[in-house]
């Protein structure tokens, strides 16, 4: 299992100098992902905890590249229709160019509406938006030369394409992330009761299909105060299926996130499940 942890690219936390050092704390401590999340236009009563202060998540992870060297750099999770195709491409393309090829796509379709309304698409739209994205990155990323509104370019750099991680529910995740994706990112309590079923269903549809065992993200936030049960519920996943565990929490400062990060590796590696 790969253990990942937020970084808040929101509020006071989102500086240059706090960025940098949460990440560099991150690598250092041994996790194998930083995360950052996806809100384009927050209005002042959706603003608690932030102030209404976002970093735009794939800038965020450009600048991060060039500030750490080992650690996966994610979003958690890219709202697709907020933002034009081919730009995407070309950011995505850039950001997993840059840092070497430790990207890590997660992407969802969104639920704001009054994002949505300053962004310009109908919130209706918002599933069919998302599935013409995910068609277009799988074009670009699999021939320099694509077209797009009826013109063709070369979309260069071309690096192999970051791993695609759906995040949502069943059964429109499902058809994403067996169509144009590597595995599904769910969101939530560390409850393996709640994932079982849909995990084993996620693996069984992917096997009648010829396809690899999808990986399984969790965005969550586990009780690292109390060490046991933290590391038993993380063993928990792994038996089911979970690759990947994500922990977000709120924290004042670097100092506080690497504490954190420190102590999500110790868990792992007592419960037997980080690699």
């Amino acid at each position: 299992m790969k253990l990942g942890i937020h970084l808040r690219n929101m509020g006071p936390q989102s500086t240059l100098e706090t960025l940098r050092a949460c990440a560099l704390a991150a690598e250092d401590a041994g996790i194998d992902d930083v995360w950052v999340a996806d809100h384009i236009a927050i209005p002042r009563e959706e603003s608690e905890g932030s102030g209404g202060r976002y970093l735009d998540p794939l800038a965020t992870l450009a600048f991060l590249a060039g500030a750490t060297s080992r650690v996966g750099l994610g979003t958690g999770v890219l709202v697709l229709p907020y933002r034009p195709p081919l730009a995407t491409a070309k950011w995505v393309a850039t950001v997993q160019e840059l840092s070497g090829g430790r990207m890590l796509l997660g992407v969802g379709a969104g639920w704001m509406r009054a994002e949505f309304e300053a962004v310009g698409v109908p919130l209706a739209a918002r599933g069919r938006v998302t599935d013409d994205t995910l068609a277009f990155l799988a074009r670009c990323f699999a021939d320099d030369e694509v077209e797009s509104n009826g013109r063709r370019f070369l979309f260069l750099p071309r690096p192999p394409r970051p791993p695609i991680l759906v995040g949502g529910a069943p059964p429109h995740a499902f058809r994403r992330a067996l169509a144009w994706g590597d595995g599904w990112m769910p969101t939530g309590a560390p409850d393996p009761a709640r994932l079982a079923a849909p995990i084993a269903e996620l693996q069984e549809r992917a096997a009648a299909g010829g396809k690899p065992t999808p990986e399984i993200a969790l965005l969550t936030s586990l009780p690292l105060g109390e060490p046991d049960a933290a590391g038993e519920t993380i063993a928990q996943l792994a038996a089911i299926g979970v690759t990947r565990v994500v922990h977000g929490s709120r924290y004042r400062d670097a100092a506080e996130l690497a504490d954190s990060a420190r102590a999500l590796v110790e868990i792992g590696c007592r419960a037997g499940v980080a690699e």
